[in-house]
């Protein structure tokens, strides 16, 4: 019998955080309660916000609904490191979707994990390996923990930084925003230093670490951090416009995009432009394009309607079964 009510309350809401209803009798057995107990239980999960909905019947029975509000979850130990191996998996790859976001859900899980799952998650991550990876550069889960709970909690954040060109820097920073293009990581913060805003590919970023020292949160210049990485990239000489026709309408086509990548042009047509600028290869941005799965003409520059022309050819003879001409 469990006489702590605590963790009474702990039990019976991990039991009805399963996808199930559970009878009353049942649940009071499994608890070693009473049934009378066990409805005062619930009435005090619900004080609590727990939206448990109650059955009529013989035995009568309950189970946890949705609710207004997203209540806290109770995970036993296998479900914490199944998540939590998940999201690092995710993270370190910056697969798209995978925003910041879950970031900051993989931070505030790994500061209560207990030192026991926390090995047990670091062990099976380094055990396996996926069969398949994003094309960009990987990073490491635990800088982009790091770096979400700076955000979070304000606090200055200090790194070691190589640019593009090999330099090595120390930066001391305002963490801002994470930024996930689909490919990489970008963290938008002001750099205390420089007295200036800047953006730092996270893969090149080492030895993390947040200093304590609070800040107030200062105002980003286009008040939104994938809009301010977009003109940055675009500042850059590596970088390209590229316009693009779709024959679907821009609100469809958006629910595709990146953000950074801006909001496409909607198009009397029906169809819409996506004017824009790329900071990666024309070959990565042809197959990005594609993958959309929306019909689509480029109009600018040569180099990407060549590359899309040599894709397309491509695929066609692979598709067509001789491998060889692929």
């Amino acid at each position: 019998m469990t006489t702590d009510t605590p963790a009474r309350l702990f039990q019976l809401l991990s039991l009805l955080q399963t996808p199930r209803e559970w009878p009353g009798g049942e649940l009071a057995e499994r608890l070693g309660v009473s049934r009378r107990t066990v409805r005062r239980d619930v009435d005090r999960l619900r004080e609590l916000g727990y939206p448990v909905q109650a059955t009529k019947g013989s035995d009568g029975g309950y189970r946890l609904v949705a609710g207004k509000a997203m209540p806290p979850l109770v995970l036993d130990d296998e479900e914490a490191v199944a998540i939590a191996v998940g999201l690092r998996a995710g993270a370190g790859h910056a697969i798209e979707g995978v925003d910041e976001a879950s970031v900051r859900a993989l931070a505030k899980l790994e500061q209560v994990l207990p030192a026991r799952l926390r090995h047990r998650v670091s062990t099976l991550q380094a055990a396996t390996t996926p069969l398949t990876s994003g094309d960009g550069a990987s990073v490491a889960p635990e800088t982009l923990t790091v770096m979400a709970s700076a955000i979070a909690g304000r606090e200055r954040l200090r790194f070691a930084y190589r640019a593009g060109d090999g330099t090595a820097t120390r930066r001391l920073t305002e963490p801002y925003r994470l930024v996930s293009t689909g490919r990489r990581w970008y963290l938008v913060a002001y750099d205390v230093d420089r007295a200036d805003w800047r953006t730092f590919r996270v893969d090149r970023v080492n030895e993390p670490f947040a200093t304590g020292a609070r800040f107030d949160p200062r105002e980003l210049p286009t008040g939104n951090a994938a809009e301010y990485l977009r003109q940055s990239m675009q500042r850059r000489q590596e970088t390209y416009t590229f316009s693009v026709v779709f024959e679907a309408p821009a609100e469809v086509v958006a629910e595709r995009l990146p953000a950074w990548l801006g909001a496409p042009e909607p198009l009397a047509d029906g169809g819409c432009r996506l004017r824009a600028t790329a900071g990666d290869t024309v070959e990565w941005l042809a197959v990005r394009l594609a993958m959309l799965g929306h019909p689509f003409t480029v109009q600018e520059p040569a180099e990407l309607v060549e590359c899309v022309r040599a894709l397309g050819a491509r695929l066609t003879r692979a598709a067509d079964g001789d491998p060889r001409r692929a």
